[in-house]
């Protein structure tokens, strides 16, 4: 069985609700998002599905209605873009939503965005002081605790509102526990985010590839005054998760918080199969007009070729010099840093003194970082280097259900088309921790149950 995967193309940006959109019309369960949005503990909305035709493309439109007083001005482009004479949005600090609907509430507070779209931000101070309840972390995490969620969507949940907070800390000069947020902490904003992690979980798909993030450029009106785009949760978001952005000629925001942070909490991997097949499509519509289409593409697609070919290089040198702990110390900042594999061979060096060699496999990018830290904290004074091919089987991580719940598993599919499928060590660990069993008990079960399972 082949890897299956989510591509999500953001060539004109992504928001909540246009990944809600997307996913919607790529096959997700509706059913289950409606079940789930109906069990949160608050109220005052209305989620509404439809389709529109963006750019001469039909696509699905997510929208979460507020009752009246929570409005926002999330489409109004005058004045998202300080057209209209006003000098600050505080009163409307809707505005985001902006083209894609999106930017929604992330941004919270501050950020910046205008967008916020869905959530509606009220077009006035006082209206949206009524809207934004200026929730905090924690009570985000008690209306996730509270409502009826897979254990997969509440943890996506909590994810993208953990790398939000963080991110508007960051902005803001605090700590995530202590950050208020305003869109975020919107009922649209939480719907969105809600409904995106219940559809993605319902399509039972651990693999997403997301290469990088569409932005505008210029300003736009948030409750704070006028920011620059990216704004600054974004860039912060995209900053601490090693996501690449690619600018525009849009004069906008294409990229909203929440879309950046659920970008961040779903994305797997960055690079795309050399070939693939494309299982289906969806297309989820923005709410703003900019000259980009205006959509977010979520595509299910399935790799065709059986491995691929990937440059490496490894580093290696040899020490007889160095103690025992030094040596863990440096194979432990390596991994750190994103070696792919790191080794000591024992061996007789020079003068017939028992030895160590250091072999370090890693991207060409990473060379000058890693022999900065073997020079810094070993005692070689020299380091060998060589380009290497390698030939990579496709693969995936998934969860298997075994007799002790949920174990953690890979799965690689052979030249030949067939596949194995491997628990995890720390995810087995666990499972024999919390049931009071020797690990060799635990990893027969999980293997039995992988086994199955491929």
């Amino acid at each position: 069985m082949s890897e299956r995967m989510l591509y999500l193309e953001c060539a004109s940006g992504i928001a909540g609700d246009m990944l809600v959109a997307a996913l919607l019309d790529l096959g997700a369960d509706e059913t289950a998002m409606r079940t789930a949005l109906a069990s949160l503990p608050v109220d005052g909305f209305e989620a509404r599905v439809s389709r529109v035709v963006k750019s001469g493309l039909d696509a699905c439109d997510f929208d979460v209605v507020l009752e009246h007083g929570l409005e926002n001005h999330d489409h109004d482009m005058d004045w998202l873009h300080g057209r209209d004479g006003h000098e600050h949005g505080h009163e409307h600090e809707h505005h985001h939503h902006h083209h894609h609907d999106e930017h929604e509430h992330h941004h919270h507070h501050d950020d910046e965005h205008e967008h916020d779209h869905h959530h509606h931000h009220h077009d006035h101070e006082h209206e949206h002081h009524h809207h934004h309840e200026h929730r905090g972390l924690a009570d985000i995490r008690a209306i996730l605790d509270a409502a009826t969620l897979t254990p997969g969507a509440r943890k996506l949940a909590e994810r993208a509102f953990e790398i939000l907070a963080a991110a508007e800390a960051k902005a803001h000069g605090t700590t995530p526990d202590k950050v208020h947020f305003h869109e975020v902490g919107a009922v649209d904003s939480i719907v969105d985010i809600v409904a995106a992690s219940v559809l993605f979980d319902s399509l039972g798909i651990s693999a997403v590839a997301i290469p990088s993030l569409t932005d505008g450029h210029g300003t736009i009106r948030c409750a704070h005054g006028i920011v620059p785009v990216p704004v600054p949760a974004t860039l912060n978001i995209c900053a601490a998760e090693g996501i690449d952005l690619v600018g525009s000629s849009v004069a906008g925001e294409l990229v909203t918080p929440t879309g950046a942070a659920l970008a961040a909490a779903l994305r797997t991997t960055a690079e795309l199969p050399e070939r693939y097949k494309v299982l289906g499509v969806g297309l989820g519509a923005g709410k703003r007009d900019y000259e980009c289409p205006g959509v977010l593409r979520a595509m299910l697609i399935e790799p065709t070729s059986p491995s691929r070919e990937e440059l490496v290089w490894r580093l290696e040198c040899d020490i007889d010099d160095s103690s025992g702990e030094a040596l863990g110390h440096v194979m432990g900042r390596l991994l750190e840093t994103g070696a792919r594999e790191v080794h000591y061979l024992p061996m007789f060096t020079k003068k017939n003194r028992p030895g160590w060699q250091l072999q370090v496999i890693c991207t060409e990018d990473k060379i000058a970082r890693f022999e900065q830290i073997i020079f810094a904290d070993t005692t070689t004074i020299g380091i060998r280097r060589q380009a290497m091919q390698r030939t990579i089987l496709p693969r995936e991580q998934l969860r298997v259900p075994c007799e002790l719940g949920e174990v953690e598993a890979k799965r690689v599919t052979l030249p030949d088309g067939s596949s194995r499928t491997y628990p995890e060590y720390e995810s087995v660990a666990a499972l024999a921790k919390a049931a009071g069993m020797s690990f060799q008990q635990a990893w027969a079960i999980a293997l039995s149950a992988c086994t199955r399972e491929g």
